[in-house]
């Protein structure tokens, strides 16, 4: 359930509230419900029914919303382009843009979110119909959230079209149905990289309550915790997001290992926290302990690991007692990094652009320093 409020006072609902027995719109109780239909719910009843119901038809609609604004923001990236899978400028059917949004470059890459979403709908679906297994069936997920050309995650608003995408084609099943549960987190994800918050914690929260109602397993609940952590720090409620990382951190460790892919992840998440909120003295350690585990489990080139590394170089930099030999080799370990990034996100990736904007810092600090003992010399 993403529509988690009253369509007539906005009031928060639980996931067994009344609604309307033709379009499924939900409500507080009858008043509400009587009110607005005379406000105007008469009018689109019908029309909201023909489109599948209220929760169909709002992600359908805000579907549609999602691709104009990430073929806008694509634009002059993809002129005189064409898809690389229905080899068209405009969609056949829905006349869109073309978008990308991941790590090729050159003439590569180029889609419509149609076509992409299209492209991961039939493979999920082949491994369901032939009862593949669960691996399997993972292996084909990730083309809601991967170029099938470079292998890297889409990110910005052609990853949040690609969540409504997702969530519009797995919204129907039953809320136990193993697809439209991860076509929730998917959403999330999406609005996350789109920077809407308020909406990725309306998705987050109503996730949270439906897992522990379906009686998910604790890893399961964990991860949906984490999404939601990274959630309110992003709003500023980080006090909350600190604590109910740390839980989610110890979880990760006592359920996988403290050398996992989980718990390395859920590490990074904490981190990022940390440091927002100034406790280097606590980060730092974490830090420190996380960053060789990452390079050996995850490897040198995956994202969590450019992701601690800048961290690790954020901290050292923003230390008033650095030396000029500590940051002569962040520069160098950054310089490293923003290299590495290049090759493997591509030039224009946000996480490679946040690299660049800490090394031009960690530069200065350096040139400073330096000055600074050359009048030390004098």
């Amino acid at each position: 359930m993403i529509l988690t409020n009253c369509a007539a006072c906005a009031a928060p609902l639980a996931h067994n509230a009344p609604r309307c027995v033709r379009c499924w719109t939900r409500y507080c109780d009858a008043t509400c419900q009587h009110d607005h239909w005379r406000r105007g719910h008469k009018q689109m009843c019908k029309k909201i029914h023909r489109g599948g119901n209220a929760e169909q038809y709002y992600a359908d609609k805000k579907y549609k919303e999602s691709v104009a604004v990430a073929a806008e923001a694509c634009a002059e990236d993809t002129k005189g382009q064409t898809c690389y899978i229905c080899t068209q400028a405009l969609h056949w059917k829905t006349k869109e843009g073309l978008v990308r949004g991941c790590a090729c470059r050159g003439t590569a890459g180029f889609a419509h979110v149609s076509c992409l979403a299209e492209q991961a709908k039939i493979l999920l679906a082949e491994a369901e119909e032939n009862n593949l297994d669960v691996k399997v069936q993972s292996e084909r997920w990730v083309r809601w959230y991967k170029c099938s050309l470079c292998e890297q995650r889409y990110y910005g608003v052609v990853l949040c079209a690609l969540g409504w995408a997702c969530w519009k084609t797995y919204v129907d099943r039953p809320e136990t149905d193993t697809a439209r549960r991860s076509a929730m987190t998917q959403l999330g994800n999406g609005l996350s990289e789109a920077g809407q918050h308020e909406d990725e914690l309306t998705v987050g929260e109503a996730e949270l309550s439906m897992e522990r109602r379906l009686g998910a397993p604790e890893a399961r609940i964990l991860d949906v915790q984490n999404n939601l952590a990274t959630t309110y720090s992003m709003l500023g409620r980080r006090e909350e997001a600190v604590s109910l990382q740390r839980d989610v951190h110890s979880g990760k460790i006592r359920l996988f290992g403290g050398s996992s892919k989980e718990a390395i992840i859920a590490a990074q998440n904490l981190v990022d926290t940390l440091m927002k909120l100034g406790h280097h003295e606590e980060a730092l350690p974490l830090l420190l302990e996380t960053i060789p585990k990452s390079q050996r489990v995850l490897g040198k080139d995956h994202e969590q690991t450019f992701k601690l590394q800048r961290m690790h170089a954020q901290i050292l930099i923003g230390k008033d007692c650095a030396s000029l030999d500590d940051l002569s080799l962040v520069v160098a370990t950054l310089e490293d990094l923003d290299r590495r990034q290049r090759r493997t996100q591509g030039p224009d990736h946000p996480q490679r652009k946040m690299t660049q904007v800490c090394l031009d810092f960690a530069r200065k600090r350096a040139l400073l320093a330096r000055k600074r003992a050359l009048v030390r010399a004098l």
